[in-house]
């Protein structure tokens, strides 16, 4: 075989830039946006200083921009709006509660429906907000139980990022292969047309995250603020069989382990009792109280009643609801009245309108409510975790009580959930029958969450990430240029030149594994958008379909499993469950080994090669 001779120095400087920018993607105290926006600064200043011209057409610099508005990017920032829809009204929350059920009576098959709806849910939803919505409750579910989270979190993780490989939706990483494929002349891919390859990989990766994965991974005792829930005021209507019926108040409270903080007690229309220890409760007396979901339904059942909240009963259909507040950290200042005051007598409730879910001072490390707090002294700096409505909030930000740190977290308007469903829906089944594209059918699905007020602007926006959209873009614009200036062309030509002589078989596996080493060190976008064309590229010089070589690329790209850093979700993972780096190594390199080789396999298989 003839020497491989260099390539021309556009595109030399194209592939040292990719090295560069592939290094910095690593490193932690380079933001990835800032070394996108690098990427995409150096190409268009670049290009523009140093114009590139084959066979009389000159290369545009802003064509660099493009990816801006690139289908796929639109498709993402769509996907990732209507999946903020599905979490702002809770339409997910039903799932969450029939895991909670199930996992109290077993474990074992829990955590494989825990995978199995995980992965689902992950092939047609940006996979960030179930791992979101599944954390919270696989810990709380091991609170509860006594039982260490730590051999169901990574499991569920790892499941999300094997659902997405399966629908052109599933990933990001999916739908910028698909578009630049189809970019480059080759026959666009409809949503399940790797579902086949994907399910076979599935079945293994299911195996080995519900029997093995558990039992390797190391015992770690994560953070205890992933434990804190939300909380709901609730009334509980007392029966007419109720044990407590013809009993004093106090006997009620002890029922419940003393835990129970009566509120009010309502008994007829719009008349209330003093809660009072030596109240007697009647049949049809309804105990308002604030607490956690679980703790709500537990009061109901010892004390005999129906849950009620506002004028409708709870059940299934009618989930306890906390729609227009909001979860924020409120740190008390140097000037507040309730320096040296106990948490019990501050009256935060009353006063302020404000529900302690968590208490934080940083010497004494005390991160969530304990039945001990209310003797806690407030002082100067101390942080509270706090449920309350918005405008509570924004009343509390012009008193010099509190401090109202950013970032509060809207809780969920359920009465929305059934509309954003079927939108997410529609969206799916609009692209899956090739009515329309996916990026119009995001698109029009965001417009109709906004017309019905699943969400509102400031929903929408907090759901794109900048971060996402640069690497996007940066990659995108990688990409070009590596195509343009024929540098995709040479890298093809370089890894035949390597591989020569090998069977098809072993360059499709040959490549997925770069592609999988890749992934685990640097942005999967930008592995992805990258290998691409190179891909084309080698299928076209050794004159085999281009399609497995792209699904080489897709796959490969997609075996996030070994490192922190390999995906978004996996850095949640590590926080949520104190995770250390080794874990990953240690129950991802099996995992991505091992749908490795399946996945070559079945390629290799399927277009005969």
């Amino acid at each position: 075989m003839a020497e491989l001779a260099l390539p021309n120095t556009q595109a030399l400087a194209v592939m040292i830039l990719i090295i560069v920018a592939l290094i910095l993607f690593t490193r932690e105290n380079s933001p990835l946006q800032t070394t996108s926006l690098l990427v995409i600064v150096a190409l268009t200043v670049g290009f523009t200083l140093f114009p590139f011209t084959s066979e009389g057409v000159t290369l545009q610099p802003s064509e660099f921009f493009l990816g801006f508005g690139h289908k796929a990017l639109v498709a993402v920032s769509g996907l990732m709006i209507v999946g903020q829809g599905l979490i702002r009204t809770g339409a997910l929350e039903p799932v969450g509660r029939f895991l909670a059920r199930l996992w109290r009576k077993g474990p074992a098959i829990s955590l494989l429906m825990t995978i199995l709806i995980t992965a689902v849910l992950s092939a047609f939803i940006n996979n960030t907000p179930i791992v979101v919505l599944m954390l919270p409750i696989l810990i709380g579910v091991a609170a509860s139980t006594g039982e260490s989270p730590s051999g169901t979190l990574i499991p569920m993780g790892f499941a999300s990022i094997l659902g997405g490989m399966a629908t052109t939706i599933g990933t990001s990483t999916n739908l910028l292969v698909v578009n630049v494929a189809a970019d480059m002349g080759m026959d666009a891919f409809n949503m399940f047309d790797f579902l086949g390859p994907a399910a076979i990989g599935g079945v293994f990766a299911t195996l080995y995250l519900w029997q093995i994965a558990p039992r390797i991974t190391p015992d770690r005792q994560p953070p205890m603020s992933g434990t804190v829930s939300r909380l709901y005021t609730a009334q509980i209507r007392l029966d007419d069989d109720s044990p407590v019926v013809g009993r004093r108040l106090a006997t009620a409270i002890l029922r419940t382990s003393d835990n129970l903080k009566v509120e009010t007690v309502q008994r007829g229309q719009g008349v209330f009792i003093n809660p009072l220890p030596d109240v007697v409760l009647r049949a049809g007396d309804r105990i308002t109280t604030s607490d956690t979901q679980a703790n709500l339904r537990e009061f109901s059942r010892l004390l005999g009643g129906t849950l009620f909240s506002g004028d409708q009963e709870v059940d299934s259909a009618h989930p306890l609801s906390a729609e227009g507040e909001q979860i924020a950290e409120v740190v008390i200042t140097p000037a507040s009245r309730l320096n040296g005051i106990r948490i019990g007598n501050a009256r935060l409730r009353g006063r302020y309108g404000l529900r302690l879910l968590a208490f934080n001072r940083f010497e004494d490390s005390q991160e969530r409510k304990s039945p001990g707090l209310d003797e806690v002294q407030l002082r100067s700096g101390d942080v509270l975790l706090v449920q309350s409505t918005v405008e509570n909030l924004r009343v509390l930000k012009e008193t010099a009580d509190f401090l109202v740190l950013d970032g509060s977290i809207q809780l969920p308007s359920t009465r929305k959930a059934p509309i954003a469903m079927a939108t997410m829906l529609g969206v799916v089944a609009l692209a899956a029958l090739n009515i329309l594209p996916i990026e119009i059918s995001a698109v029009l699905g965001f417009m109709v969450l906004l017309l019905t007020r699943c969400l509102n602007w400031k929903d929408a926006m907090s759901a794109l990430s900048t971060q996402v959209i640069l690497i996007i873009v940066a990659s995108l614009a990688m990409g070009a240029a590596l195509l343009k200036t024929g540098g995709a062309d040479y890298l093809a030509r370089m890894f035949v030149y390597v591989t020569f002589g090998a069977p098809p078989s072993v360059v499709v596996g040959s490549l997925m594994l770069m592609m999988g080493i890749l992934t685990n060190i640097v942005s999967n976008n930008a592995a992805a958008v990258i290998g691409t064309p190179i891909a084309i590229g080698i299928a076209q010089s050794l004159g085999l379909p281009l399609e497995p070589f792209v699904l080489a690329v897709l796959f490969g790209a997609n075996l996030s499993f070994a490192t922190p850093m390999a995906y978004q979700t996996n850095i949640l993972l590590m926080n949520a469950g104190g995770y250390k780096f080794g874990d990953f190594v240690r129950v991802g390199v099996p995992l991505s080994i091992g749908l490795w080789l399946i996945l070559t396999v079945v390629l290799v298989w399927a277009y005969g090669l």
